[in-house]
């Protein structure tokens, strides 16, 4: 069944994150930073573990360690928060509990809400459903063919090789209604109202769809919105229309004429002819996280509603992870927001909610959500973070930091994990509130790099030596 955690230790450690009663470290005070690793690590690491037997990293040497990279001036005094993935012991803290736009880092949320209030394995189906004229039989032609969206975003028109794992082809649902008796077709309906209200949320920029950022969220588009398989540049207005079209030519590519195209609901009469399916929930869970795949967040987000009995409207999404989230034991106090993609300026969300998630995701007992830590881009090798962590100040992390990135023009911030030096899982989020340019993300990198480093056990007292000339032992420390 659908993961419902409520853990009694995990939901009092992450309410007592929230609320400031876990013993803290004072907010880090700059310092020069020890150096990264000496020499980069040549290869992505395992998905990590939690290994007890790692050495405890110190709040107060980790504060240290942080504290240089933290200060830099273009982060804008950022909130942070680290936490041991472990314990929960929480290593440093600034502005942890207050709510703060999140950028893309909220689709962390969007991800354990889908894997928490979806089984795994649930596909999303696209159906051909058809109305032949009056007084014809089932597969006379001239009818009307209904392509039924269930919200799939990577249906896709490609007639190339698939890739892996394949998404749900056009094609193949052409083909489909050939084999089932049908010579033409009279008119080709694009139906995309399994998703309702506001087609952009409250809080977009207006140049998001023209500037290739996200397609208006339908419950049918081809392509993500995209003018052909893998283009780049603007997304259609009107992905339902293009999808009715995309379907009219591969229809008539295997041999069934189509008069013309329209949008609008199926008719209830209309018998089904034909349906393909998406990839799993995982799986498109993982590729939301590793590419920032906004359409497929808007997507999941809805998917969750209708789980949760809730309209499969932005609003509608909004409730239904947050309240996924709620029922998974994690704090969502304070938390307002407007899509489940984080490209609203107007979302809040407490940076400890979404560490309380990868919590969550990390602590034994919740299978179904390491989905949430394998989708995370890998640092220097995967996702949106495949093109970072090269610099010399910061390769010595490629490979072994696992975040989630966000940006926007009043935000820009990395929530994840990583091991550090001393083999210690460590959890944190980094939410600095300037927009991103180069230097902002590479700032951001050099604190993570330092927290991959740290390997930063309490310090240990100084030994007293013997008096000169004394041959007694070292005074004992208490």
């Amino acid at each position: 069944m659908p993961l419902a955690a409520r853990t009694g230790g995990l939901t009092a450690l992450a309410g007592a994150l929230l609320a400031g009663s876990l013993s803290t470290a004072p907010a880090p005070t700059p310092a020069a930073s020890a150096p990264p690793l000496a020499g980069p690590r040549a290869e992505a690491s395992a998905l990590p573990g939690l290994d007890p037997d790692a050495p405890k990293a110190d709040p107060a040497a980790v504060a240290a360690r942080l504290a240089g990279a933290l200060a830099d001036p273009i982060l804008g005094d950022p909130a942070a928060l680290v936490v041991d993935a472990l314990t929960g012991q929480v290593l440093v803290t600034h502005r942890a509990t207050t709510p703060t736009a999140p950028a893309s880092t909220i689709k962390i949320a969007t991800a354990t809400a889908a894997l928490t209030a979806l089984e795994p394995d649930t596909t999303l189906t696209t159906r051909a459903v058809y109305l032949p004229p009056a007084g014809g039989a089932a597969t006379t032609p001239g009818g009307t063919l209904w392509l039924v969206g269930g919200g799939d975003p990577t249906l896709t028109a490609s007639t190339g090789p698939a890739g892996y794992p394949p998404a749900a082809r056009l094609s193949d649902l052409a083909r489909q209604v050939r084999d089932a008796g049908i010579t033409a077709v009279g008119t080709v309906i694009g139906d995309g109202t399994a998703y309702s209200g506001p087609t952009t949320a409250t809080g977009w920029r207006d140049g998001y769809v023209s500037d290739g950022n996200v397609t208006p969220v339908s419950a049918l588009e081809v392509d993500a919105g995209r003018s052909a398989p893998g283009a780049g540049g603007p997304r259609t207005p009107t992905p339902d229309a293009a999808a009715a079209g995309a379907f009219a030519a591969a229809l008539g590519a295997v041999g069934v004429p189509v008069g013309t195209v329209a949008i609008g609901q199926a008719d209830p009469a209309a018998h089904e002819v034909g349906s393909v399916h998406s990839p799993t929930i995982a799986v498109l869970v993982e590729r939301m996280l590793t590419d920032s795949d906004n359409d497929l967040a808007e997507s999941l987000g809805r998917q969750v509603a209708v789980a949760r009995g809730l309209p499969a409207t932005f609003d509608g999404a909004a409730q239904g992870v947050l309240g996924a989230l709620r029922d998974a034991g994690i704090p969502t106090e304070g938390a307002v927001l407007r899509d489940t993609s984080g490209l609203s300026i107007d979302n809040r969300i407490a940076p400890a909610t979404l560490v309380a998630a990868l919590r969550t995701a990390v602590m034994p007992g919740h299978p179904a959500l390491r989905t949430v830590l394998s989708g995370l881009p890998v640092a220097g090798f995967t996702g949106t973070l495949g093109d970072r962590y090269g610099a010399a100040d910061t390769s010595s992390a490629a490979g072994v930091v696992r975040a989630k990135t966000g940006s926007l023009r009043i935000v820009t911030s990395l929530a994840g994990v990583v091991t550090d030096a001393d083999g210690r899982l460590l959890l944190f989020g980094l939410f600095a509130p300037v927009e991103e340019q180069g230097l902002t993300k590479m700032a951001l990198d050099r604190v993570a790099t330092a927290l991959a480093s740290c390997g930063c056990p309490a310090a240990s007292p100084p030994t007293r030596p013997a008096l000169p000339g004394s041959s007694a032992p070292p005074l004992p420390q208490g």
